[in-house]
């Protein structure tokens, strides 16, 4: 869903972005789903193996530094990604280099929640649950006031985590609740899991409260709105992306579980473990990480549907097909590179020790010149 939405979005021309065409509208709504499941299911997955069998120990369980050291890697690596090396070789720094995108927002929301983690460990998990559910409801609630906000008071590289008003694609608010939403919804996944029924009971739960949350919440905000007189309820109704987003996430958590047994596929699983680099290589082709060359520079809206269809499907072959074998020799590449890194160090020391001993003598013979040194 990634793949060909950023392929379909960034390349299709905008003469055949037609809310009317069914096809285009269905692919419109299917493609608003990607993000806040990306976001849930990393919250999920993260918190589901940080608190696994290890309840109340706190900086002792690995998963804490782990995740801390994942959280920062993924910060690097998104900042890493938006880095023009032909600017910097210019000694510019392009304003792009300071946009937020999703690795951002997932990065820092990993380390959130080991935050919040950390100060709910004395308690049970409940409070570590009802805390991450009462920080992602507030987010959403409250999204139409601080969406207006332009925290100008803070600097660019600051500021664009919180607002969109320079570029960033997404925002550590509201993203972080769709995270922190995951991981409440892993805690009672690692309570409940081995109980009976728990898996029909949890499939028929989310498909309720799924629907109710895409067909019935702006209903519920506008009725509360017209009852109290407050604004902030209208303001959530005439634009509930976030509500029923998260519906859509909640439906599409019920049909994974019901899928499930049919998943187990070696690849799919593979492809599943590989999400990051699937990223990263696909940024890297479509937009030109590193180089600017990428297909969003000279592609950029200007394909048509017969062109743009099958080149996204190519797009999500190649790309998936890199990254399963880049992890498939990871260990021979970080080798290779580790060696080559180890092998410039040693020339560069090497340059530097012969230019000391060739320069050295003679900067002391220039300083005899002029009386400045005697020996």
């Amino acid at each position: 869903m990634m793949l060909q939405g950023h392929f379909i979005d960034g390349l299709l021309d905008t003469a055949f972005r037609d809310d009317s065409n069914i096809g285009y509208s269905i692919w419109k709504y299917f493609r608003g789903i990607t993000a806040p499941v990306f976001f849930t299911v990393s919250g999920f997955i993260f918190t589901f193996l940080l608190v696994k069998g290890k309840d109340g120990q706190c900086f002792s369980n690995p998963r804490v530094k782990k995740g801390i050291k994942r959280g920062l890697e993924l910060l690097f690596i998104g900042y890493l990604l938006r880095t023009n090396f032909m600017g910097l070789l210019n000694g510019q720094i392009y304003p792009s280099f300071y946009i937020v995108d999703v690795l951002h927002c997932i990065g820092l929301s990993l380390l959130g929640i080991i935050g919040i983690y950390l100060l709910t460990y004395r308690k049970r998990n409940l409070v570590f649950g009802l805390t991450l559910s009462a920080i992602a409801i507030v987010l959403f609630l409250f999204e139409p006031l601080y969406k207006q906000w332009g925290f100008s008071f803070l600097p660019q590289a600051f500021a664009n985590y919180v607002t969109k008003a320079n570029g960033s694609v997404f925002t550590i608010i509201p993203w972080f609740g769709y995270a922190a939403l995951g991981a409440s919804i892993s805690l009672i996944f690692n309570k409940l899991r081995d109980r009976n029924y728990f898996f029909p009971l949890t499939i028929a739960s989310l498909l309720a409260i799924g629907f109710a949350l895409i067909k019935l919440s702006s209903p519920f905000f506008l009725s509360i709105s017209e009852a109290t007189g407050i604004k902030l309820f209208s303001d959530i109704f005439y634009n509930n992306y976030l509500f029923i987003r998260l519906g859509d996430v909640f439906v599409v958590f019920a049909i994974f579980m019901v899928l499930e047994r049919l998943l187990q596929n070696r690849t799919l699983l593979k492809i599943g473990q590989s999400t990051l680099s699937i990223y990263v290589v696909h940024f890297i082709i479509l937009y030109g990480s590193f180089t600017g060359l990428g297909l969003y520079r000279f592609f950029h809206h200007s394909l048509n549907p017969y062109v743009a269809i099958p080149g996204a499907v190519a797009f999500m072959y190649i790309s998936t097909y890199t990254a399963l074998k880049y992890e498939d020799h990871k260990e021979e590449i970080k080798t290779q590179i580790a060696k080559g890194t180890e092998f410039t160090m040693k020339q560069i020391e090497f340059a530097a020790i012969y230019s000391y001993n060739t320069i050295k003598p003679r900067i002391i013979r220039l300083l005899r010149r002029f009386g400045l040194a005697k020996n």
